[in-house]
């Protein structure tokens, strides 16, 4: 589990890719102390296992799903990643709970800096729009964000990144196109899905004692 609190942007200084597994090295640097072998590591807030390490360098085994369904398929030696380490009970949770399960890959459709801040709106396809709410939590690229703009029936959230969050993060550098591994807040998803399955067993029992 996570909490959205970027620790770091690594970079990622291996890529191998073989026959339904592709191994990545990112050089962790201090936040590889105390990593064992089989630890969770949140890197662009996907969850991936710690299969090798070497000095400040840890190796990821990524499966197809997970090069297929997150940004981390078409990463190359160089580019950075946002790295968070899995949290511990008693920790200081400052964003909101994540589980580093993405549910897809958005991409920015427009960027726009102002005084002290940066406004990046995202285009969310329309199976996952239902669990987004003004003001509530987004997670984009695993940093924990607050939705301050939300257009359902353009399809688009859009977040305000403060300097910190621009510092902290790989978000300095974002322009339109990129993508960014989106995770939704799981509490609105699983309230969301009960409602609309308590609907539709009304709505079916309706029929039945029409």
């Amino acid at each position: 589990m996570f909490t959205g609190i970027v620790q770091g942007c690594c970079a990622v200084t291996g890529v191998e890719r073989g026959d339904g597994i592709t191994r990545l090295q990112v050089h962790l640097g201090e936040l590889a102390d105390g990593l064992a072998l089989g630890a969770s590591v949140a890197l662009n807030g996907a969850c991936v296992t710690a299969t090798g390490l070497a000095g400040g360098v840890a190796a990821f085994d990524l499966v197809r799903e997970t090069t297929t369904l997150t940004n981390l398929g078409t990463l190359a030696v160089g580019e950075q990643v946002n790295v968070e380490r899995s949290f511990r009970v008693g920790d200081e949770v400052g964003g909101h709970i994540l589980s580093g399960h993405i549910a897809c890959t958005v991409p920015v459709c427009a960027v726009a800096s102002g005084p002290g801040h940066r406004r990046v709106s995202v285009a969310v396809p329309k199976p996952w729009r239902r669990y987004l709410m003004q003001k509530g939590f987004i997670a984009l690229d695993g940093a924990s964000l607050t939705i301050a703009d939300l257009d359902r029936a353009a399809g688009t959230a859009t977040v305000s990144l403060i300097p910190e969050t621009l510092a902290r993060t790989g978000f300095g550098n974002l322009a339109n196109g990129d993508l960014l591994n989106l995770e939704v807040d799981s509490r609105t998803q699983a309230v969301v899905d009960a409602v609309g399955e308590m609907l539709r067993d009304r709505e079916l029992l309706r029929e039945l004692l029409a």
